[in-house]
């Protein structure tokens, strides 16, 4: 577990500030270590191995790193191969470049999101991986599509009750918006039921229950859109093969495109876009989830030392954990 100075000169009655500096002057080598290396191109080809892991994180106020890790170490020693300043393809592809082809070319797959500069970057420099893309990434995208039209229906709710005020205000009578069997108003049924439009119906609550049954009468649409986002995710829960996924992947396009949901089916044309990347999920099962925990335990460390103040100085600490 890693602890902060902070904390450390805490526990042994040290003033934080003044242990901070003497840990950065003179208790390692930190200086050393920033003379030899480009903080903006962290790379150490003893950690790519067969089966990687590509992602973006922002570190210090909204600067994106491409993060490329190994799966294999779990998040532990040996898990960071790549931290790169940016995002752009030709500044992390020569960054890269450090590792020799070889090594490169043993990587066997690399699960990633739909970022098309990602896609670039792997094809550019993991020729012979597989490039997998997350299942929660597609998930998400074909999520946002239902929340979009809660979104709008939410919208159009406070609208109307807007008005539906103004007009009492104008009648001098006392306004009292209407509420379902759960003591809902029409907003509140639209922005309590966020949650629950991510869920498959089996974990719901009882009050979730509830909420969606009236939000699903009083809104078909919504409910349509829901059993769509549930069709596509069943799909990764329950397909065995590539081939009965394509199929059943083939299915669910027709569906929403009869749908008239235009928000579910933007997200659809983005799926459809991507099917290459999504069907190589099925025959290992491999997410981005390592990358995910990975980028969670950077900005952990973050929130840990109290913000980044001196980047290159919060690098070193990251490449001592991690490499």
């Amino acid at each position: 577990m890693s602890l902060s100075l902070t904390v450390i000169a805490i526990v042994n009655h040290l003033n934080p500030k003044t242990f901070e500096k003497q840990y950065k002057e003179h208790l390692c080598d930190f200086r050393e270590w920033k003379k030899e290396v480009n903080a903006e191109a962290l790379v150490y080809p003893e950690n790519f191995g067969k089966y990687m892991s590509i992602d973006e994180v922002a570190l210090s106020k909204d600067e994106l790193y491409t993060v490329i890790t190994n799966k294999e170490a779990h998040g532990k020693k040996g898990a960071l191969a790549a931290l790169i300043k940016g995002t752009k393809g030709e500044i992390v592809s020569k960054a890269l470049a450090k590792v020799p082809i070889e090594i490169r070319m043993k990587v066997k797959e690399i699960t990633m999101d739909f970022a098309n500069v990602m896609d670039w970057i792997c094809r550019t420099n993991f020729m012979n991986a597989t490039l997998v893309g997350d299942r929660f990434h597609a998930q998400q995208i074909v999520s946002e599509g239902v929340q979009e039209i809660r979104i709008r229906l939410r919208r159009k709710a406070i609208d109307d009750e807007n008005e539906m005020m103004m007009e009492c205000r104008k009648q001098k009578i006392s306004f009292r918006p209407q509420t379902y069997a759960n003591g809902d108003t029409q907003k509140q049924l639209l922005a309590r039921g966020r949650y629950i439009l991510f869920k498959p119906s089996n974990k719901w609550s009882h009050s979730q229950r509830e909420r969606a049954e009236i939000m699903f009468q009083e809104f078909p649409e919504l409910k349509k859109a829901y059993d769509l986002a549930m069709y596509f995710r069943n799909i990764f829960e329950t397909a065995k093969t590539q081939v009965n996924a394509k199929i059943r992947f083939h299915k669910w396009f027709e569906k929403v495109s009869i749908s008239g949901l235009s928000a579910v089916i933007s997200s659809a044309n983005t799926m459809e876009q991507q099917l290459g990347k999504i069907l190589n999920y099925f025959p290992n099962g491999s997410t981005n989830a390592s990358a995910e925990s990975f980028n969670a335990r950077l900005k952990g460390f973050r929130l840990l030392v109290r913000g980044v103040s001196d980047v290159d100085f919060f690098l070193y600490r990251i490449v001592q954990l991690y490499v």
